[in-house]
């Protein structure tokens, strides 16, 4: 198949968002069970992709976070709250780089002989 049949495929490689890794590749990357991560759904930490068949499809951004939530559970923290810890930190660290970015001089783009 010729590759400009195939535009997004580099691109998906890239993607942290892609839903690349199934439920049991997810569970194996971050070194617990299908069942912690479909607590983690339920709680609203996040929300797999779902394939044509139904199956769970996990992005690399979704395992960093269960990675972040399952860190916290192995220390003690109840998994409801962990999953309210990050999601706070993910949303105060948004907050945080859009507020940078709008702080962000305006690049000129005149050229006029200042």
């Amino acid at each position: 198949m010729p590759s400009q049949d195939r535009p997004h495929a580099a691109d998906r490689l890239d993607d942290d968002n892609h839903p690349a890794y199934t439920m049991g590749r997810a569970a194996e990357v971050i070194g617990a069970t299908p069942g912690f991560l479909r607590a983690l759904g339920e709680a609203g930490l996040i929300t797999p992709t779902r394939s044509e068949g139904g199956h769970r499809r996990y992005s690399r951004h979704q395992l960093r976070l269960a990675a972040r939530a399952r860190d916290m559970v192995d220390q003690g923290t109840p998994i409801d709250a962990a999953c309210r810890i990050i999601g706070l930190e993910d949303r105060l660290e948004e907050a945080l780089r859009a507020n940078a970015e709008s702080n962000r001089p305006e690049e000129r783009t005149d050229s006029g002989g200042e």
